[in-house]
């Protein structure tokens, strides 16, 4: 019987750090003596004492029997899984790991357009095939949603062949798809159904949260627990459950992504973590909860402003539930951009997770505090002393969206390769309408949506390139590209 009090990990290295012994392992700085003393002043002693190698009381990472594999099988209890990984590297090599371990050169996977950028370094280590879907885009909000099974349906029946089903749960807003029937109409083709669920990880330990996607019958699902949960940063998981999924090729999948000198303090933080949330996991997710509610229903009453709200009666396409603890606020109505108002926020001590064109987003988690959520409101507040000239924001550019890989609606399908294909192959930079009908060979995220334009492998088209520009001169910002100005490009030779 397992006992969630228990942290094994956490215990063994506190007994390994208090041991007195002569050190001549790694790390060099041997326990802390060697450290400089600037990095003492500004971290103090304690936390170096604990910052040690595979020591024989501490297990090995990479093969686990000991410690490490007590914490992973209380870890998988705590969150519904059959068998559960601690990643040092964050969610960024789960997801590469899950795509690995279900997928080969050439092989088809089925991924929505909205992706995390791991999920595209997925693609190039694996040499799979993307299949996009394009999510439910809500031009009015200018959010993008979920897929929806309906679209998931269509193009498996499309692609019979394809070796995996990736989603996204919940996006970076908070908002959550149907994803139990996703895995069922997955799970018809008797294929396995990947999750990034990094922003979930508290899902499981409320039932006022959206359903976790282990119970929605995902196969795999990738959590950050450092993004809301009490981990340090790059600390996450990988839980697996049922028969569809290789266990050992994910375990080698893992050796290939992650150091073979793992950090015990993020290791002993996700052992912590785990134990803080199946002990006081519900308590700490209700005052979450009302944390999240007083400031909803603070910021809804201010003029101008719109909070993002559960779906109510008609569930929109992509859109069936909502992370109560995401909280989305629409700025348009005050005149001012979401760039704008982080901006007079962040002077005033108030520092969002991200701002878009209409929108500006905060997570509320189990380290936020009332004192957080006043100051939260004191700022929106102010910004009812601000008198902008009224904009409408132009939404055209929401209508120019990409549809999915590799063709472009109107235009006729081009080749394409595949992102391993594009990564490796030689590559120059040209000015960027000489790049129409070139084989794009980076990667490029316009911001608002979110949503990659284009990834290496791709066509570009003059429709793409309309669309990348619309969004910079509405005041998006264009990642992932070499040039950020948007005045060269760079394609495959």
């Amino acid at each position: 019987m397992l006992n969630q009090n228990q942290a094994p990990l956490l215990a063994a290295l506190k007994n390994c750090a208090a041991r007195p012994h002569a050190a001549f392992y790694t790390p060099g700085h041997k326990r802390g003596r060697g450290i400089s003393q600037a990095l003492i002043d500004l971290l103090g002693k304690d936390v170096f004492s604990v910052d040690l190698t595979e020591l024989a009381d501490l297990d090995n990472l990479s093969a686990p029997q000991g410690v490490i594999q007590q914490a992973q099988q209380l870890a998988a209890a705590a969150f519904g899984a059959a068998q559960t990984w601690f990643l040092v590297n964050g969610s960024t090599c789960g997801i590469e790991a899950a795509i690995l371990a279900t997928c080969g050169a050439g092989d088809k996977i089925i991924l929505p357009r909205n992706v995390h950028s791991s999920a595209i370094a997925g693609l190039i280590l694996s040499g799979a095939m993307p299949i996009f879907i394009h999510p439910e885009y809500d031009s009015v909000l200018d959010i993008a949603h979920s897929i929806t099974p309906e679209s998931l349906q269509a193009t498996l029946q499309q692609h019979p062949d394809a070796k995996a089903v990736l989603t996204v749960y919940p996006t970076y807003y908070g908002v959550c798809g149907d994803l139990q029937a996703i895995a069922q109409i997955t799970h018809q083709y008797h294929i396995p159904l990947l999750v990034d669920e990094a922003h979930g990880a508290h899902f499981a330990f409320h039932p006022d949260l959206p359903t976790p996607a282990l119970a929605c019958n995902a196969d795999l699902t990738v959590q950050s627990i450092h993004k809301v949960l009490g981990a340090m940063t790059q600390a996450s998981m990988l839980h697996v459950q049922g028969e569809r999924i290789d266990i050992d090729r994910v375990s080698k999948a893992l050796q290939l992504l992650q150091s073979t000198s793992p950090s015990y303090i993020l290791l002993a933080s996700l052992d912590a973590a785990r134990q803080q949330m199946a002990v006081d996991g519900k308590y700490l997710m209700s005052r979450t909860l009302q944390l999240a509610r007083d400031a909803r229903n603070s910021i809804t009453q201010i003029p101008g402003l719109s909070v993002l709200q559960p779906p109510t009666g008609d569930l929109s396409p992509g859109f069936v539930d909502l992370d109560a603890t995401r909280l989305t606020v629409n700025v348009s109505g005050l005149g001012l951009t979401g760039f704008e108002v982080e901006e007079i926020l962040d002077a005033q001590g108030v520092t969002a997770e991200f701002a878009t064109l209409q929108n500006i987003t905060f997570i509320i988690s189990l380290g936020n505090t009332g004192e957080d959520i006043q100051q939260l409101v004191r700022g929106f507040r102010s910004l009812e002393k601000i008198n902008p000239s009224p904009k409408l924001i132009d939404r055209t550019f929401a209508n120019l969206t990409p549809n999915p890989f590799p063709t472009r609606e109107g235009e006729q399908e081009l080749k394409a390769i595949s992102p391993r294909e594009a990564f490796f192959a030689a590559s120059e930079i040209v000015p960027v309408w000489e790049a129409c009908d070139r084989i794009c060979a980076e990667t490029i995220c316009p911001y608002p949506p979110g949503i990659p334009a284009l990834i290496p492998g791709e066509v570009i088209t003059p429709t793409i390139l309309e669309y990348l520009q619309h969004i910079q001169q509405q005041g998006g910002l264009i990642t992932g590209c070499h040039d950020s100005s948007l005045q060269t490009l760079k394609v495959i030779s």
